[in-house]
């Protein structure tokens, strides 16, 4: 991991984000990670890249890991966030084709949202995307609350202070270590009335067997430091937000990676967006995999077989 060179980047509101790179190929990937994550999350991805003549770049979100936190948390849109990747690929020099910046996104979990709203609205900058554990969805109201109880965890955590309440209980390693398990499992996450999520992971519940101690230490001590109230704005609590944009079609080559027993299949609605017709009709040139045995963190769990997923389709499209 010695590799990957790390730097601070200003952006606007004179935040200092944390940028990771590996790599001086002519083509860029940019990584995106998600929640509970970070851009450590990324580094076996980044090192194959690298090592295949990519250069490979991610970086912690504002209020993430190693960045700086918002003026305003709770006012943290996804706009900022696609702000924020537009002024380090900017600040980065990436190659140019014509007047416009040329890369590949990776985005995983919410980061997928970030990489396909980003090449909606800047095309003419991004090859193709790459999208782990979440197909497109239409940005929007959620719909949740129509079909999932109230115990659902998108939804607590929606709910202001709530999760704050639920997470101030416990060392914010023992909160990332509680969310690896549970979204490791291939159940949706949903509490009694009279429960809070963290209550859903016994104390001597085992780490999944691919997430070992020394890395949730990493994690650990990063959200120590940052804390969970821009992780918490950003998604759930923007999952509503509209883009203005004239379309939302996914108009770049894009791959979906989706583990076999991803618990997010099960939420209503999603499997017909990674199967069928219906998850071409707002991304036309989608291709779509499983890796059975995977859950939500796929790349973490199966690094070599994602690698090799991500650099084939590359190797069609650039």
């Amino acid at each position: 991991m010695d590799r990957i060179h790390h730097k601070i980047l200003k952006v606007g509101d004179d935040l200092s984000l944390h940028v990771a790179e590996i790599g001086s190929g002519g083509n860029a990937v940019v990584f995106l990670h998600g929640f509970p994550k970070i851009c450590f999350s990324w580094r076996h991805q980044m090192i194959a890249l690298a090592d295949a003549g990519f250069r490979a770049i991610a970086f912690d979100y504002r209020g993430y890991g190693l960045s700086d936190p918002p003026p305003h948390p709770d006012n943290t849109t996804w706009s900022h966030i696609l702000d924020d990747l537009l002024h380090i690929l900017q600040a980065l020099h990436l190659p140019k084709w014509g007047n416009y910046l040329i890369c590949l996104t990776v985005g995983k979990d919410f980061g997928a949202r970030t990489a396909y709203m980003f090449s909606i609205l800047h095309p003419e900058r991004v090859l193709g995307v790459v999208l782990l554990g979440v197909p497109y969805v239409l940005p929007g109201p959620s719909s949740f609350h129509k079909f999932l109880p109230e115990g659902f965890y998108i939804l607590r955590w929606q709910e202001p202070r709530r999760a704050e309440a639920d997470y101030g209980r416990f060392d914010a390693k023992t909160v990332v270590r509680n969310v690896y398990i549970l979204f490791s499992r291939s159940d949706i996450p949903i509490a009694n009335e009279n429960q809070e999520i963290m209550d859903l992971v016994e104390p001597d519940t085992p780490l999944p067997a691919w997430f070992i101690e020394e890395v949730l230490a990493i994690y650990g001590a990063l959200y120590e430091k940052s804390g969970f109230q821009t992780a918490l704005q950003i998604p759930y609590r923007s999952l509503g937000e509209v883009f203005n944009s004239p379309d939302h079609v996914v108009k770049v080559p894009a791959f979906l990676i989706m583990g076999g027993k991803d618990y997010s299949l099960k939420f209503p609605g999603i499997e017909d967006l990674t199967k069928g017709e219906k998850a071409k009709e707002h991304v036309p040139n989608l291709e779509v995999t499983f890796i059975p045995e995977g859950t939500h963190f796929v790349q973490e769990q199966f690094p070599a077989e994602v690698n090799k997923l991500i650099l084939d389709f590359f190797a069609k499209h650039t």
